[in-house]
Order: C-alpha cells, then sequence, then structure tokens
C-alpha cells in the first residue's frame, strides 16, 4: 500500500514539475501575457463601445496590466525561443529586436499616459483606446505570424 501510494505521489509530483517548466518557457510565458493584454483591450472596449459600464477601477486594472505586461514583454523573447511551442511569433521579432522592443515601449508610455489622467468616462475610455489601440496592431502587422 505504501508503494502505491508513494508511486502516485511521485507521478504527481512529475506532473506538477512539469507544469512549473512549462510554464517559465518564453513562449508559454508570452502567449499568457497577451491573453491579459487581450482582457484588458477587452475591457476597455466594452466600456468604450457602451456595451459595459463605466468603471474607474476597470480602467485603472486594465491600463496598469497593459502597463506592466509592455514593460516585460520584450524580455520573453531570448535567442532560440522562436521555436518549439505553437507561436504566432514571428521570425522578425528576432531580426528587428529593437524595433519589437521599442514598440512595446511605446504601448507601455501610452498606457501610462493614460492611466495618469485617468479617463474618467465612456468617451475618455474611447479616446485612450484611439491612442493604445494602434500599437496593437501596428506591432502585430509586422511581428506577428497571421494563421
Amino acid at each position: 500500500m505504501k508503494f502505491r501510494t508513494l508511486a502516485v505521489a511521485a507521478a504527481l509530483a512529475a506532473l506538477g514539475a512539469g507544469a512549473v517548466v512549462a510554464a517559465d518557457e518564453p513562449q508559454v510565458v508570452r502567449q499568457e501575457m497577451m491573453k491579459k493584454v487581450g482582457g484588458a483591450m477587452g475591457a476597455l472596449a466594452g466600456i468604450a463601445k457602451g456595451e459595459k459600464p463605466y468603471d474607474a477601477e476597470i480602467v485603472k486594472a486594465s491600463l496598469t496590466t497593459m502597463s506592466e505586461v509592455a514593460k516585460a514583454f520584450p524580455d520573453q523573447f531570448p535567442a532560440g525561443s522562436e521555436a518549439g511551442h505553437e507561436t504566432e511569433a514571428s521570425p522578425k521579432i528576432w531580426e528587428a529586436m529593437d524595433d519589437f522592443k521599442a514598440k512595446a515601449a511605446k504601448l507601455g508610455t501610452d498606457a501610462e499616459t493614460a492611466l495618469a489622467s485617468l479617463p474618467a468616462d465612456q468617451a475618455a475610455v474611447g479616446a485612450a483606446l484611439g491612442t493604445i489601440g494602434p500599437n496593437c496592431g501596428g506591432c502585430h502587422e509586422v511581428y506577428r505570424v497571421k494563421k
């Protein structure tokens, strides 16, 4: 009985360790980061379109997420991480890393600027998205493989 318990515990530990390793892989981390930004954009877009009521806390949290992710995102593209998990990252990222980092920095700066003057209503959220949104689209056009 003890052997079976130990075997099950060892198997669960191995599975857990595998999950931790996978979570640390740059491809996995950057995909999770983009999901966070996508969620933040969706929340802001819902407010800007009037589909959701204005909520200052949601606006603040969404802009903070964008700012924080933009700062850390380029670090998730170390040399050699082009391959592996299914990814939409274009090889152009590694060919033009300085431009890629500049685009991420611009997103971060624009999100921080909007955060500093926290949009106070639906129209202001829409205006902030008018500034922030092109950062996302401009980067995706160049550095994202369309599937």
